[in-house]
């Protein structure tokens, strides 16, 4: 029987850490793993691979290992004591290379109870980003991305992007993350950010648009046309309406079982006094408004 030297498998050294040991195993398995492998002996080196690292990966199986490893090279013939595989206490059968199961009794084979749990583990999850707009987080949409690396397969995939999704929050993909070692891939986890508006602004579900207001219509009272993410409506503003003061649209936000609102800040702008016209109205008001904003901080 030849003798394996699983540190040589892995291609690490004797006194690797189990980080390094997992580290490797992770990326050869990956390597040589059937589903996407096209290496011409990739089932045989997945299976040594996972036997290494089923041995490696144990401190017990291990330590049994090392008393005789350090004697012998890879592939050199090997016979183990008498009664070595009675101390051992045996794991049951499998269908492990015969040097395995000689030095060990098996551990029920590729699939079966004992290292079949682990080495047939689901594959890990992969996370990822994916930028969206305003309009898409409030509609719903359909995106197609790129698959992120360290996804099972390459390409692209369509993602579901729900109705109403605030920043931050994950949708989850089944099966397309990280190949599995023998059994389904792992998900991919895709964190939502919703890219800056150039009009609205978004905190938490609550949307916030800037208005802009002339004097008169912050003085008299007036109807605008105010845009929304679900279309225009039609917004009374108050006669003495100040800059900065909010007027809420209920339900106007993201929606959801709790829909966010809409805040319409008022923004009261100066007409320029760029002709000769507008200057003779403004000093017009001067002289007939007794005006003075600044009445207050005479009192301090």
């Amino acid at each position: 029987m030849e003798y394996k030297d699983y540190y040589k498998i892995l291609g690490v050294s004797r006194d690797a850490s189990q980080d390094d040991i997992k580290k490797a195993y992770r990326r050869l398995a990956r390597k040589y793993h059937p589903d996407v492998s096209k290496e011409p002996d990739a089932e045989d080196k997945f299976k040594e691979v996972g036997e290494a690292y089923e041995v490696l990966r144990d401190a017990q199986k291990r330590a049994q290992y090392d008393q005789f490893g350090s004697n012998y090279r890879h592939g050199q013939s090997f016979t183990p004591p008498p009664g070595w595989e009675e101390n051992m206490g045996g794991f049951g059968g499998g269908n492990f290379s015969s040097f395995f199961e000689n030095l060990f009794g098996g551990m029920g084979g590729m699939g079966g109870a004992g290292m079949g749990d682990n080495f047939f583990a689901k594959g890990e999850d992969v996370n990822a980003k994916i930028t969206i707009s305003l309009e898409d987080a409030f509609n719903g949409a359909t995106k197609t991305i790129r698959r992120p690396a360290g996804a099972s397969q390459s390409g692209t995939i369509n993602v579901k992007i729900p109705a109403g999704i605030a920043s931050g929050k994950k949708i989850r993909l089944n099966g397309q993350g990280r190949a599995g070692m023998g059994s389904k891939p792992g998900d991919l986890f895709l964190e939502v950010q919703i890219a800056p508006h150039k009009h609205y602004r978004l905190e938490g579900k609550d949307i916030y648009l800037d208005l802009p207001l002339t004097p008169w219509e912050a003085a008299l009272g007036a109807k605008v046309t105010v845009p929304t993410l679900a279309g225009k409506i039609n917004l009374t503003i108050p006669a003495g309406a100040r800059s900065g003061q909010k007027m809420r649209l209920k339900g106007r936000g993201l929606p959801g079982k709790e829909p966010g609102d809409e805040f319409v800040v008022l923004q009261i702008m100066t007409p320029p006094a760029d002709s000769d016209k507008a200057k003779k109205l403004y000093m017009q008001m001067a002289e007939e408004l007794a005006f003075n904003p600044r009445e207050a901080l005479g009192q301090i």
